[in-house]
């Protein structure tokens, strides 16, 4: 018989989902549980699973396209017996078999819960909109279409007052709040398509091309760096740093670090000399509540870590890195980016940030202008560590050197907080010694 498969409830608030890849096409045969199609939600990309063995007998919704909850998905004849039609959900019998009226709508049966793939509610996409006043971030509901609107009309959703079901803010409502219906959530005053809005532009076929659609993972990228720059102020300052004592150290550590199962590498070191900034600069380990007009300034430090998954750029989580040892940091560290690499990442690995460090090692060229991970203030760029001439003491010698660039949102912090707090990160890692002294 045909089986109607309705896209299943996949995340609390979730009402829709945009079709990213589909792994099947009409007329292949698939198994149980076996991956059947990528969606990506407002929340999270998810991998959903075969409800039922079969053939696909249809497919309702191309790449692209937005599937609301609910709605026949496809169909899968799975040959237990007769044929139904598919799509409307209603029949020709009613439920005393005498062929008049409507037969009552099917429910669809249970599912496979859906695998978080990499992007469960990553700071680099839109998802997360606002900061309650605890620091805390909170999320404004809002559909995929909905949150399309918004870019195209230049409005902040997180701006915009909700009449949705359970504080969902919907079409109608950005498109009262862009024509000045309704009043702004907060001072702020609403970003005008004039300043936040561009208009598209085609590009016309120049010779041999290929076009790959823009959506899932890279559309989520591309949204929240968009909003990146076009919200904060970005200012970036770069300092030189001499790696040569803590090069000096780290061997030294390596061979205790591997006894205990560690992989040593620099970042660990890196991360306690900017939560030690952070502390004397809390400006940087901020975030600007927009709704309310307050800057809330933090006093946990959740350090992002910039990595590079399958599907594009994620910041994964190292929360309370304050608290943590440098094997531990080192420990937590590989574990994210394995959970990154292989998919298994999952929500709070992946949100609650509060300042963010992006590193590409021994990739890391000479220098960077990074984009801040919105709502946070800052972010700092890891570059290479390489042998270089340098002068100490009248004298021309080799030293390890590497440089170290900060983004900061001048809206929030003066050129002096990011310098200063580069110049006390400079400080700890010149001079490990130090650091560890620093160290709580």
């Amino acid at each position: 018989m045909a089986f109607e498969f309705h896209l299943p409830d996949i995340g609390e608030g979730v009402v829709e989902g945009e079709i990213v890849k589909w792994k099947v096409a009409v007329g292949d045969t698939v198994a149980l549980d076996q991956p059947i199609v990528e969606i990506m939600t407002d929340k999270a990309t998810v991998e959903i699973p075969s409800p039922r063995a079969g053939k696909i007998a249809q497919i309702n919704y191309t790449e692209g396209q937005i599937c609301p909850v609910g709605k026949v998905l496809l169909v899968i004849d799975d040959g237990a017996g007769q044929a139904a039609r598919a799509g409307n959900g209603h029949g020709h019998a009613n439920g005393n078999g005498n062929g008049h009226g409507h037969a009552p709508a099917r429910h669809p049966e249970p599912s496979a819960a859906p695998q978080v793939q990499l992007a469960a509610g990553l700071p680099v996409t839109t998802a997360i909109d606002v900061i309650d006043a605890t620091g805390a971030r909170a999320r404004v509901l809002a559909t995929p279409a909905t949150r399309r609107i918004a870019r195209q009309m230049g409005v902040e959703l997180g701006r915009v007052p909700a009449t949705g079901k359970r504080g969902r803010v919907t079409t109608d409502d950005v498109k009262r709040f862009a024509e000045g219906g309704l009043a702004a959530r907060g001072a702020a005053p609403a970003a005008t398509p004039a300043a936040r809005g561009f208009t598209p532009v085609a590009i016309a076929p120049g010779g041999d091309e290929e076009r790959v659609p823009l959506r899932g993972m890279r559309k989520r990228i591309a949204e929240s760096m968009t909003r990146s720059v076009q919200t904060a102020a970005h200012f970036t300052y770069v300092e030189e740093i001499d790696m040569t004592e803590l090069v000096t150290v780290r061997e030294r550590a390596k061979a205790r670090a591997a006894e205990r199962g560690v992989k040593l590498n620099y970042l660990p070191f890196i991360v306690k000399a900017v939560v030690s900034g952070l502390k004397k600069w809390p400006m940087l380990n901020a975030s600007l509540d927009e709704t309310t007009q307050e800057i809330v300034r933090k006093k946990y430090y959740h350090i992002g870590i910039a990595a590079q998954g399958p599907q594009g750029l994620v910041v994964t989580v190292v929360r309370d890195a304050d608290k943590r040892s440098i094997f531990d940091l080192s420990r937590e560290i590989d574990r994210l980016g394995e959970a990154v690499r292989n998919g298994t990442a999952t929500r709070d690995d992946l949100v609650g940030s509060t300042f963010t460090i992006s590193s590409l090692g021994k990739l890391g060229g000479v220098l960077a202008t990074p984009i801040i991970n919105f709502p946070e203030v800052a972010i700092v760029g890891v570059h290479k560590i390489e042998e270089k001439p340098a002068v100490r003491g009248g004298q021309i010698v080799i030293r390890h050197l590497m440089n170290l660039s900060i983004s900061v949102d001048h809206r929030l912090a003066d050129g002096w907080d990011g310098a200063m707090f580069l110049q006390d990160v400079k400080t700890l890692l010149e001079d490990p010694t130090t650091m560890f002294m620093e160290m709580v």
